[in-house]
């Protein structure tokens, strides 16, 4: 009976011990196509699930990925809900202060806004949309123009289109896509601007060894050219690369 305790008590600590082995890894799963659901298979699909994955096989990491809406996608990164954020975050040090990165995996890029017209207002005394939380929503609070947040993507672009904002503000690399497939309902507009130090991973300050495994995965993409080619895969010839 003892010996089939203790075999019981081993097993139960091997089981935790291998959960406490898998990295979580939070993303939106609403922001195509860096991170989204994928509707004929109902799975997370988009550049960042499949770096992550890549990632994770270089670091001998077993990882899976965990779906979080974004205005409390920092908070459950602390609480410990998952241990790495892959959600399109760029790299301020407004969010330094209270979270670690890694180094970028994709290099500061351009936002971006879109509108009915090409012509559209975009500055003192627009309404300009933007997503909670981002630094397109900061840029906008600081610009002279009527800030109009919400909560999804999704949102900020049905704002424009039913007419409650003159224009919504995003990456350019998540907007393009949108304008393209809309038909000419929805245009670019030419007044694009660069924020942030790129997109990099989210990390609790304590998980040092973490982060080197993640920045030395996420060196050698870049260092064998694959980082690129996935990056341009996923937004294109155009897309700004390392």
């Amino acid at each position: 009976m003892k010996k089939l305790l203790l075999a019981t008590a081993l097993a139960t600590l091997a089981g935790v011990a291998a959960a406490q082995d898998v990295v979580r890894i939070g993303t939106e799963g609403a922001y195509e196509p860096y991170n989204y659901i994928d509707q004929a298979t109902g799975e997370l699909t988009g550049y960042e699930i499949e770096l992550g994955n890549e990632l994770c096989k270089r670091a001998e990491l077993k990882c899976e990925f965990v779906q979080n809406a974004w205005d409390s996608i920092i908070p459950n990164l602390q609480s410990g809900n998952y241990d790495l954020i892959m959600a399109g975050m760029s790299i301020t040090d407004e969010r330094d202060q209270v979270i670690d990165f890694s180094q970028n995996y994709i290099p500061p890029a351009a936002s971006a806004y879109m509108a009915l017209t090409a012509d559209a207002k975009t500055g003192e005394g627009a309404v300009i949309s933007a997503q909670t939380g981002t630094i397109q929503a900061g840029y906008i609070a600081e610009s002279g123009a009527t800030l109009l947040e919400f909560a999804t993507p999704d949102e900020t672009v049905a704002a424009v289109k039913n007419g409650e904002a003159d224009a919504v503000f995003a990456d350019k690399d998540y907007l393009a896509p949108i304008a393209k497939d809309s038909n000419g309902e929805l245009q670019l507009l030419a007044n694009e601007v660069q924020l942030g130090g790129g997109v990099g991973i989210g990390l609790r300050e304590s998980d040092t060894e973490l982060k080197e495994k993640m920045n030395a995965a996420i060196q050698s993409m870049k260092d064998d050219g694959t980082l690129n080619a996935m990056i341009t895969k996923w937004f294109g010839p155009e897309a700004v690369t390392f």
